[in-house]
């Protein structure tokens, strides 16, 4: 009987613990440095349908991304829901894109939370040049052509992109 009293006493403080309102700074759990993101929070995730194999009829096919693009209305919800689990709460959502780690364009998973974050834009002065959601853009566009002329792996792309934009 005593372990069982215990356990409840247990379960009330852990109970009590969890119903307690987080200040806003305990809200803060994932880190943006250099302008990367947390890999912790944001670890990326790949579209099964993307492959070595199908990148002809995926994402070397102009086009192609805003196929499997998700509505800017669920990327805004998203957004406003990492922005304080990023310690951005009061930044506004125009200095920040809600961007696909991996890259739709290398066959990133276009509706994955683990996939999405809140990346400071440099055009907004939220980061420092060579840092931002503007530089991500452009080794995605220089990866996606190189994977499409068959120069790089998409693995070795993607993996490039997780090294490069995560700390």
């Amino acid at each position: 009987m005593r372990m069982v009293k215990t356990a409840w006493v247990l379960a009330s403080t852990v109970t009590f613990a969890v119903c307690v309102a987080p200040s806003a700074s305990a809200a803060r759990t994932c880190t943006i440095v250099n302008g990367t993101a947390d890999s912790a929070c944001t670890p990326g995730a790949f579209n099964p349908d993307v492959s070595q194999d199908t990148i002809d009829t995926t994402i070397c096919v102009s086009g192609w991304t805003a196929t499997v693009r998700p509505p800017s209305s669920y990327t805004t919800a998203l957004k406003n829901q990492q922005k304080g689990e990023y310690g951005e709460a009061d930044i506004p959502n125009t200095a920040l894109e809600e961007d696909h780690l991996v890259p739709l364009e290398l066959g990133g998973a276009p509706r994955d939370p683990n996939n999405l974050w809140p990346e400071p834009r440099t055009s907004a002065g939220s980061t420092d040049p060579g840092q931002a959601a503007e530089d991500k853009d452009k080794e995605e566009n220089s990866l996606k052509r190189q994977v499409c002329a068959g120069t790089i792996s998409l693995a070795g792309a993607r993996q490039r992109m997780l090294a490069d934009w995560t700390h």
